[in-house]
C-alpha cells in the first residue's frame, strides 16, 4: 500500500526510539499498532459493504426490469376487454342481421326451449339405473 520496505521501517523504528526514548517507545508503537489494526478493519469492513451493494445491485436491476415489464403487461390486460357481455353477442348478432339477412336466429332468443336433462336415477326402479 504505501511501499515501505525493512529499511524505512528501521529508520523510523530508529528515529522514534532518539526521540522518544527506550522507555515510551513500545508503548507509542503498541497505540499506532492499535491504530493501523483499526484502520485496516474499517477498510475491509468499507470494502465489503461496498461490494455487496454493488453485487445486490447487479441482481436487483434485471429483476426491477422484468417486475415493470410483467406491470405494463397487466395494464395492457385490464385495458383490453377479454370477455364481451351477452348484451355485446346479441347486438351484433342484430347488426348481422339487419345488414345481411343471412344469420341464422339465435335459438335462446326465438324461444327455442331448452332440451331435458336425463332422468335421475331411481333406486326403486332398477330400469333407471
Amino acid at each position: 500500500m504505501f511501499d515501505v520496505g525493512f529499511a524505512e521501517i528501521f529508520l523510523l523504528a530508529l528515529i522514534g526510539l532518539l526521540v522518544l526514548g527506550p522507555e515510551r517507545l513500545p508503548g507509542v508503537a503498541r497505540t499506532l499498532g492499535g491504530f493501523v489494526r483499526k484502520a485496516r478493519m474499517s477498510w475491509v469492513s468499507l470494502r465489503n459493504t461496498i461490494e455487496s451493494e454493488l453485487a445486490e445491485a447487479d441482481l436487483s436491476a434485471p429483476i426491477k426490469k422484468t417486475s415493470e415489464e410483467l406491470k405494463q403487461i397487466g395494464r395492457k390486460l385490464a385495458e383490453e376487454p377479454v370477455f364481451k357481455s351477452e348484451t355485446q353477442k346479441t347486438d351484433h348478432l342484430k347488426t348481422d342481421n339487419d345488414t345481411s339477412g343471412t344469420a341464422s336466429p339465435d335459438p335462446l332468443s326465438a324461444g327455442a326451449s331448452k332440451p331435458e336433462p336425463p332422468p335421475e336415477p331411481d333406486s326403486k326402479n332398477p330400469e333407471n339405473v
